[in-house]
Formats: C-alpha cells, structure tokens, sequence
C-alpha cells in the first residue's frame, strides 16, 4: 500500500564564495537522527555535515569540494529552516572567565564575513619573490579535530595537513610550482624549513579568510559586565 507523502517546503540561498543560487530543503527526521548521533561523538561530525548537506541540497551540490565556510553557511541555514530561526548558546563572559550566560542568537542574522585586507597571495621573501597562493580548504580537508576546534589537542601535523592541501601553487618569480605537481612530503618539507616570523605570514591567511561570524552581547549577572563575545565557525553554534 502506497502511503501519501507529506511535502516539505524548499528554499533558496545564495552561495558566499561563487554567488550562485542554491536549493535546499530542511532535514528530516533521518538526517536528525545524523546529526544527534555526530553531537554524542565527534568523530563523526564531518561526515554528519557531508550526508545531511547533500541530502537537504537534493544531490546537486558538491559538498566535499565546498569551500568549508561555504559548507558552514548552508549547513546553518539548513539547520535555521528545519528546527527553528532561534538558538540558544552558553557562552563564557569574557570579564571574569568563570560565569556562563546563555543567549538567544537569530540565525537568519549570521553571514559570512570577509576581512578586507584577505589575500590568498602570501609573499614570504620580498627580495626573491617567493611566495604562495592559496585556495580555501574544502570540507574533504578538514579532519575531526580541526572542526571541532580542540584547542592544544589538534596537533601540528593535522595543522600542516590542512595548510598542504590548501595549496595551489608556490611561486618564485616568474616561475610557479603547482601544489598538484608536488608530493605531499616536499610540500611538507616546503611549510616545516619554513621561519617563525614566515610561517606567521602563512597563518593570516586562515585567519582571515571568509568564515562564519556573528557579534553578541553577554550581560554577566553576577559583575552586571556587558561584553561582546565572537561567535566562529560551526563549531561555535552548536557549542
């Protein structure tokens, strides 16, 4: 017997990085059931964002060659549709460190953010004109860890995994090495004889690339401080 079928509604967004429009649906209780099992073990949370994102954008977007702040905005967008515009967050009061308040943040409100003075060219030695340019790390870069944004436990090998992959080619002069025509060890070897002072250069970068970023007011009750807290990335939303 064939069963009726309840019809969900689709809607539009427009994608960050490529300003093309995007269909998507709310997830359903089988995606839920994704991403409640991912929240209670975070090993699984990038494939929980891989299987619900292309299920809610119907199998027409190619989720793992997003870039991650592409992926990001979706996702929360699909999550805003699905359970509601509104979600709380227990955030630290920067005045004290100690006291937690929880807030209400409208997800409709939270955009991609892009620093002005982004570059994806990062010139490491001016008088040789060596460099590298960058392209922004996709979904199918990031490791567990790195999403989770846990702190002292993310090691510098899953850092510099991430930097390798997110390479399109290194320049000196007129001459390019292209990221693709290299093995992994002498990228590896490339960013490790790397100087502190150079590697710093290599770190704004992905400090300043497009992420998600939205500014609020926490009011401590105990000191009656008012402080803005920085909400970033994925991580911090579902926090």
């Amino acid at each position: 017997m064939a069963l009726p079928k309840v019809e969900t509604p689709t809607y539009e967004l427009t994608l960050p990085s490529v300003d093309e429009v995007l269909s998507y649906r709310p997830f359903l209780v089988r995606e839920e059931k994704i991403l409640l099992m991912a929240m209670e073990d975070k090993s699984n949370m990038k494939n929980a964002i891989k299987e619900i994102c292309e299920a809610c954008t119907f199998g027409k977007w190619d989720v793992l060659s997003a870039p991650m702040f592409d992926v990001e905005y979706v996702f929360l967008n699909i999550r805003a549709k699905s359970v509601g515009e509104v979600q709380k967050l227990k955030l630290l009061c920067p005045d004290d460190k100690k006291t937690y308040q929880t807030v209400e943040v409208n997800l409709e409100d939270v955009n991609v953010e892009v620093d002005d003075n982004h570059t994806n060219k990062v010139v490491i030695d001016e008088d040789k004109q060596l460099g590298v340019v960058f392209k922004y790390p996709t979904l199918k870069d990031m490791d567990n860890k790195i999403m989770e944004g846990a702190g002292s436990d993310i090691n510098i090998e899953g850092v510099l995994r991430m930097i390798v992959k997110s390479v399109d080619h290194i320049f000196e002069g007129d001459k390019i090495y292209p990221a693709k025509e290299a093995t992994e060890e002498e990228l590896n070897n490339f960013f490790e004889d790397l100087k502190q002072e150079d590697f710093k250069k290599i770190r704004v970068f992905f400090e300043t690339m497009p992420k998600l970023r939205h500014v609020v007011e926490v009011a401590n009750p105990n000191t009656k401080v008012k402080s803005e807290v920085v909400i970033s990335g994925i991580k911090d939303f579902f926090s």
